[in-house]
């Protein structure tokens, strides 16, 4: 369990190891077909899986038996008694984060409300265990924080950490009224989907984004809402946002090779080269053209 990020047949794979026996999982599908993804997984860990956007289908017993994993829902596979790989189809432009941790860590975490929890009741805790259940408007919000996190490379580690205690923390505490989530506002469902809508919108028009004013009048959401909301559940601005994303992509687009500096400057919204120059060596400490120059020599 030592890779990082790297592509999967028109996909992205990320894994990071949390502590030992516990680790973060990122799967992402941004093609317009589905994508496979298998992973080994023994039977002395716990899988939590949640969709954040799209679906995605686990398939068993090389695939005689599967479990549909729906957009903001999520699944709980436990088997003490046999290996429980990662079998996931992933639909078209869906993402799907997952927390694989081992029995003992999880045990060390709960010993003390091991009757609370079922499936680590005594009767039980030798018995396979599945659960499929929609997410909370509060793990929606650490989703899309971890899907979308803006944050200095040197603490991408402990924040992923943070997030996932806070989510297995929400994921355990269904007993409570939805009311006291953190952020009132967005617990309010129809809202959370403005501000995504909102987010869509930005990334759909990134190369002539409409201004503050024009996104909250589409998603029909106060200007003040829109930048609470926003900063609530992807961590940002919307335009600190979106300039981290059109770096991104723009990186993705010098990876392909198809394009040149000045054509993917272009494309992500700059008219001048100087100006994509500048903003992409704000983002990554180089320029375009260097970034290029290292791609090459690595595949030397």
């Amino acid at each position: 369990m030592e890779e990082q990020e790297k592509n999967i047949a028109g996909g992205i794979f990320e894994k990071t190891k949390l502590e030992e026996g516990f680790y973060l999982l990122k799967f992402q599908n941004e093609q317009k077909q589905p994508v496979k993804v298998t992973r080994n997984i023994n039977s002395k860990f716990i899988q939590f899986h949640f969709s954040g956007k799209g679906e995605g289908r686990f398939f068993f017993n090389n695939g005689s038996y599967k479990i549909p994993l729906l957009e903001e829902n999520s699944l709980l596979l436990y088997n003490p008694k046999r290996d429980l790989p990662i079998d996931l189809e992933l639909q078209p432009n869906s993402w799907v984060i997952s927390i694989v941790i081992s029995i003992k860590k999880f045990h060390a975490l709960f010993s003390e409300e091991a009757g609370y929890i079922s499936f680590l009741n005594l009767e039980n805790r030798d018995k396979q265990y599945y659960k499929d259940a929609p997410l909370s408007p509060g793990m929606v919000i650490v989703l899309n924080q971890l899907a979308n996190y803006n944050i200095v490379p040197t603490i991408r580690n402990l924040y992923y950490k943070a997030k996932a205690y806070e989510i297995l923390s929400l994921y355990f505490n269904r007993s409570e009224e939805p009311d006291v989530e953190q952020c009132p506002f967005l617990t309010d469902e129809e809202n959370v989907l403005k501000i995504r809508k909102a987010k869509e919108i930005v990334i759909a028009n990134m190369a002539e984004p409409p201004s503050l004013q024009e996104l909250s009048t589409e998603i029909g959401l106060s200007m003040k809402k829109l930048k609470e909301g926003f900063k609530q559940i992807y961590g940002d601005s919307v335009f600190s946002f979106l300039f981290d994303y059109k770096m991104e992509y723009a990186r993705k687009l010098l990876d392909s090779g198809e394009f040149n500096v000045n054509e993917v400057g272009l494309k992500v919204g700059y008219s001048t080269s100087s100006h994509f120059i500048a903003a992409f060596k704000k983002k990554f400490g180089t320029t375009p053209k260097k970034y290029l120059m290292s791609l090459t020599s690595d595949a030397g």
